[in-house]
């Protein structure tokens, strides 16, 4: 898979005239660093005429403030798209590039097409539409914030739904990431369909 890594200094770069644009498709993922679960990517093109308030980095927001404004950003929104890679793709892959492939399909099912497609981070997927990665793009991009906040959400309702599905991991309090509850359910009951095999800590408990 092809991507690139062109990313500009931040002083360099006129935010006002990218956030003008009409037809602006703010992607973020969620979900590079948990052991088990999707990464989980959006494309949100924002309405100019319906301004949202309070987007920002969406682990910056309440899980509360979150729900609220991802149900404002699908109702205002002129368009909005989910994409996911799921487990077998990230350790066949690696999650760098589970994470472009999510992202190139929110942004492809996406029901208008872009001006231009701006992404959270250092690297964008292979995208046939102007684009440009942008470092801390969603404290800096409305339209990148968006996209955070609707995969957050997103993401986080499916792994508590796994919650259910594999009982004892605690799935709905950590969304999958690696911390001592995780860790201890590992040791004490193995890995799931829905861990990294690729990842360190969980490929140690494969028998």
């Amino acid at each position: 898979m092809q991507y690139s890594n062109w990313s500009m200094v931040i002083n360099l770069i006129d935010y006002s005239a990218i956030n003008e644009l009409e037809l602006l498709a703010g992607v973020d993922e969620v979900g590079r660093g948990p052991l088990a679960g999707p990464v989980v990517a959006a494309a949100v093109i924002l309405d100019p005429l319906q301004p949202i308030k309070g987007l920002q980095d969406s682990k910056k927001i309440s899980q509360k403030k979150r729900e609220s404004l991802s149900d404002e950003i699908k109702s205002k929104a002129l368009a909005w798209a989910f994409g996911r890679a799921e487990v077998a793709e990230i350790d066949e892959l690696n999650i760098l590039h589970a994470s472009l492939l999510a992202m190139k399909r929110a942004v492809e099912a996406l029901e208008k097409q872009p001006e231009m497609v701006v992404v959270d981070g250092q690297y964008t997927p292979d995208i046939d539409y102007k684009k440009l990665a942008i470092i801390k793009g969603d404290s800096l991009i409305p339209a990148i914030s968006a996209a955070s906040i609707i995969a957050k959400v997103e993401r986080d309702n499916e792994m508590m739904s796994f919650d259910e599905i594999y009982p004892g991991y605690g799935f709905s309090s950590h969304k999958g990431y690696p911390t001592k509850q995780h860790i201890k359910a590992l040791e004490n009951l193995g890995i799931t369909k829905i861990h990294r095999r690729s990842f360190g800590p969980v490929s140690k408990y494969i028998m």
